[in-house]
């Protein structure tokens, strides 16, 4: 096909996908066009829930496997639309619907390079994975996959980032803190109040640095985000608890920042997961090298995406403005897609890696 071709069946498969809804964990319709796409294109179609992918026809053993990824899942349409979420509609360039700039735009244009490049012959093998439950960091995404796909030598993860390059993305840990004290009657000052106690660790939060700085991200951002004790006016508290959010960079990994918090405090912590790492790519690898000549922008993501679950090196790069996302009235615009298109085949088109 030409680039025509395939900026037209780009468009026409968006806008199919936004008619269909695909919220976290509902993706199965979604899937299932997305399946049908592979299959019509002569791929065998692989599925595990919701999540959808295929490998090149003739695999050339030896050498490297190239990931590409995107998410066709949604967050919730919220009350302050004005349009039909799930009616694509042009107007005035831009093309509406949930989920047409995070990630559709990514995802379709990553689908129809995969289909390109599949045609062409390169130095690596590749596959194209569309993965659920992005949104909600679920269990259900890529995570349950990444054994099915074998060794990956690098991953393309389709976000809305305008074509720029992130090579560094940061983790998440949501901290669960409890102070304890001791009960008493606040009229005679007895007992111990935790929230005094969680006072000084919430100090702690606030000012603390990590030694370690980011080329890209820079330092670990923590931020204390709720908080709650009492039960009543005159009784002093023996427990107070409040939640942290924190944000690692590609310098710890969440067990060790974890672990330097515990041995900092008092309070008990307790993390809701400790898997959702940063992630970062060594800046002299091929892909940057490739995304610098082409004159794509570098930079560090202070947001996650499905990179969080790769132990293999990633960038993160795709059509549409993260501005956009989880909107009202998103849309991505038209030619934000060929922009898409033409940005992945370049990047990827006769790259070298090592195996």
């Amino acid at each position: 096909m030409s680039e025509e071709q395939y900026y037209d069946q780009a468009v026409q498969t968006l806008k199919k996908l936004i008619g269909i809804r695909s919220y976290s964990g509902e993706e199965d319709r979604t899937a299932d066009l997305i399946s049908d796409i592979l299959v019509a294109g002569g791929f065998k179609a692989e599925r595990k829930g919701n999540n959808v992918w295929a490998f090149q026809k003739k695999m050339k053993p030896g050498k490297p496997l190239i990931l590409l990824n995107s998410h066709h899942d949604t967050v919730k349409a919220g009350s302050s639309w004005t349009k039909d979420p799930f009616t694509a509609l042009e107007e005035g360039g831009k093309l509406f619907g949930l989920g047409s700039n995070d990630a559709g735009a990514p995802l379709i244009c990553l689908l129809m390079t995969f289909l390109r490049l599949t045609q062409t012959i390169q130095e690596y093998n590749l596959c194209f994975l569309a993965s659920a439950e992005e949104e909600t960091s679920g269990k259900n995404g890529v995570p349950v996959v990444l054994d099915e796909l074998g060794e990956i030598d690098l991953a393309i993860v389709g976000e809305p980032t305008s074509m720029d390059m992130a090579i560094a993305e940061r983790g998440l840990l949501v901290l669960d803190c409890t102070a304890k004290g001791v009960s008493g009657h606040a009229a005679r000052n007895e007992g111990e109040n935790a929230i005094y106690k969680a006072l000084k660790d919430i100090e702690w939060f606030r000012n603390y640095e990590f030694g370690k700085k980011s080329p890209v991200l820079g330092g670990v951002n923590m931020t204390v985000t709720m908080i709650e004790a009492g039960r009543q006016h005159n009784v002093v508290p023996d427990s107070c608890t409040f939640v942290v959010d924190v944000r690692p960079n590609d310098q710890y990994s969440n067990e060790e920042v974890l672990g330097i918090i515990r041995d900092q405090t008092e309070s008990e912590i307790m993390p809701r997961s400790t898997n959702l790492n940063a992630s970062g790519i060594n800046p002299e690898h091929p892909v940057v090298m490739k995304a610098k000549s082409l004159g794509m922008r570098i930079y560090g993501s202070q947001t996650m995406s499905d990179q969080v679950h790769m132990p293999f090196p990633s960038v993160k790069i795709g059509p549409g403005d993260t501005r956009r996302s989880h909107t009202a009235d998103e849309f991505v615009y038209l030619e934000e897609i060929g922009q898409g298109l033409k940005g992945y085949f370049e990047l990827l088109n006769g790259l070298k890696i090592d195996g």
